[in-house]
Order: structure tokens, then C-alpha cells, then sequence
């Protein structure tokens, strides 16, 4: 069963064409093309035995893991396929999913599945690659926009950038608590630029916190992350959650299976 995500539709109707077009071709394929992301998750829910394909981009990797996460219907499903399609296909590259359409659509045709970790919060959120805390500020670098910027305000930006010497960079430090497996790596009295989460595969994540400059960073392995503190959103798979005051992820090993070209 392909499910396309309406986004991809909207955005490059070509590529969702040529992904039907090889799907089809190779495979008996029955076509979904939902309207919402109600609708998404009804697809998902209707599908029955039938192997799940999914053409979108990562947000729509992200929905239906996590709409099947929740349904736990994971680890004991089919490998989920993908074909990206979209403006966000950095996760999926980075899970080695083909970002070309007909390459990932092969992959879906011919490849092999690839058992994943899960990292799990406390409210029944996933990640599948990685996390930040805390989340970028909505002003730094890879913040949204509302779009291009105009001549004229790229015009006065380059004018204030000659006329005015550019200000020191402000150095941003948070007061978190850390523990890793239950091992304290950082506490509340101590300033930290912040912590980064990434799978190591094999059940495990690595945990490095960074300390200010001159500061050595802590890090370590683990399957069992807290974070507390002050309210703190945070960045995982480039979508932003938050704010809380405490949150938990535990590694969940080879909770899910993804198809790639030659099983990855």
C-alpha cells in the first residue's frame, strides 16, 4: 500500500508521479492519497497485512513512524518503504534512503530491510536521528523564515554591516541537569552550552554535553537520557518540542525496520 502525503503532492507532483509510475511497475499496489493528516492516519490505520510505502518527505517519515509507534505496530510490521519527496529529506539520507525518486523507489522494489533504534520519550514521542537540547532561538542560524528577503532589506543589511562594526557574539549558556544511565554528567549550578543526543546503533546513544569555552565536555554512552531544568524546548529530527521542565528518552533497539538499497 503507497500512501502519499499531501504535502509532496503540492510540492512536486512530478516526482510523486515517476515514484507511482516505478511502485507500480515492480509491484500489485493499491494507491492513497489523503487529504489531511487525519486522513494520514486513517490511511495508516485501514492498511491491514499490506506492506506500508510512504511518499513524502522526513515529517511525513516522522508521522508515520510515530502514528505506528503509538498503535505499536513496529516491531513486529513489515519494514516501512520511503521515497522522499519534498523540501526535507536530510533525515532520510542520513537513515541512507535514496534522495533521487527513482533510486528510492527501486530501493523500496529491491532492497532490504534495516533494523533501527528508537529513542522514546516520556510522552510517547520519538526520534529517529538525533536531538539538541535546548532548540535553537528562533532568531539563529536554520530558524524559519517567512521568505526571501527583499532588495531593499538586503540593501539596508549591507549598508548597517558596513557603516557599524559588527558586536561581539554573545555567548548563550543554560543550566541543565544531565544523567546518562543514571550517571550525573551535569548539574543545575553548572553552565553548559548545551547537549547533544546521537544513535550509536546497538541499543545505545551518545551524550555530550558542552561546557563553556576552556571547559571539557562530558560525554557517554547510554540507553537512558534525562534532561532537566528550567523551562527548555528541544530540537529532535529538526522539529522543535517543548517547552518542559524535565523529559526522559530511553533507547528502544531495533524497534523498527526501514528499507534500503541492499539492506543498508
Amino acid at each position: 500500500m503507497v500512501v502519499i502525503d499531501p504535502v509532496a503532492r503540492r510540492m512536486d507532483g512530478e516526482s510523486v508521479r515517476i515514484a507511482k509510475d516505478v511502485l507500480c511497475a515492480g509491484a500489485r499496489t493499491k494507491i492513497s492519497l489523503p487529504e489531511s493528516a487525519e486522513e494520514f492516519a486513517r490511511a495508516l490505520a485501514r492498511r491491514g497485512r499490506k506492506r506500508l510505502v510512504v511518499i513524502g518527505d522526513d515529517r511525513a517519515l516522522l508521522r508515520t513512524v510515530g502514528l505506528l509507534h503509538r498503535e505499536r505496530e513496529l516491531a513486529d510490521g513489515d519494514p516501512l518503504g520511503l521515497v522522499p519527496v519534498g523540501d526535507r529529506v536530510v533525515l532520510a539520507r542520513s537513515l541512507g534512503v535514496p534522495t533521487g525518486t527513482v533510486a528510492a523507489a527501486r530501493a523500496v522494489l529491491e532492497g532490504a530491510s534495516r533494523r533501527l533504534d528508537l529513542l522514546v520519550d516520556d510522552s510517547d514521542g520519538v526520534v529517529l536521528g538525533g536531538l539538541r537540547v535546548p532548540a535553537l532561538s528562533p532568531s539563529g542560524p536554520g530558524a524559519a523564515s517567512g521568505g526571501p528577503p527583499s532588495v531593499w532589506t538586503a540593501c539596508r543589511s549591507l549598508v548597517r554591516t558596513l557603516v557599524r562594526p559588527t558586536p561581539p557574539k554573545r555567548l548563550l549558556t543554560y543550566r541543565l541537569r544531565v544523567e546518562a544511565d543514571g550517571v550525573l554528567l551535569s548539574d543545575l549550578d553548572e553552565a553548559v552550552e548545551g547537549v547533544s543526543v546521537r544513535s550509536r546503533g546497538g541499543g545505545t546513544v551518545e551524550v555530550e554535553v558542552a561546557g563553556p569555552p576552556g571547559v571539557s565536555a562530558a560525554s557517554a554512552s547510554a540507553r537512558t537520557v534525562t534532561v532537566s531544568g528550567p523551562d527548555f524546548r528541544y530540537r529532535a529530527d529538526g522539529t522543535v518540542g517543548g517547552p518542559v521542565r524535565t523529559r526522559t528518552w530511553t533507547v528502544r533497539e531495533g524497534a523498527w525496520g526501514l528499507v534500503v538499497p541492499g539492506g543498508g
